[in-house]
């Protein structure tokens, strides 16, 4: 059954190219890896809540954007090895590739698919 990485963080909206070449690349190699897709969403309908909201949840700062994105991978097997190998790819290492955003602030897990239709 296919599993999914999920991740929320908030990013300098100046940073929003950094950010889509910085995800580009990293997809190519999640990829290489055996991800089946690599989904990089930029917040434009992301309101603020009152008691919970992914603006809160990532302590989003006026100059920042939320972003929303998710991995897919034929299963939880093949995402522990993939994950395993890409953490080790130096062209995901922050030398080669540094994180537009505060990575302190990137809220993320592993999830089971309960429904695909």
């Amino acid at each position: 059954m296919t599993y999914v990485d999920g991740f929320v963080a908030a990013v300098p909206t100046a940073n929003k190219e950094a950010f889509r070449q910085h995800a580009d690349k990293a997809a190519e190699v999640f990829k290489e890896h055996g991800a089946l897709q690599v989904i990089e969403c930029w917040g434009d309908d992301v309101p603020d809540g009152e008691v919970t909201s992914f603006p809160m949840a990532v302590k989003r700062e006026p100059n920042e954007t939320v972003i929303f994105s998710w991995i897919l991978w034929p299963s939880r097997d093949v995402r522990n090895q993939g994950m395993e190998t890409v953490m080790a790819d130096p062209r995901l290492q922050p030398e080669s590739n540094p994180m537009p955003f505060d990575g302190k602030r990137l809220i993320y897990g592993g999830f089971e698919v309960l429904v695909d239709r």
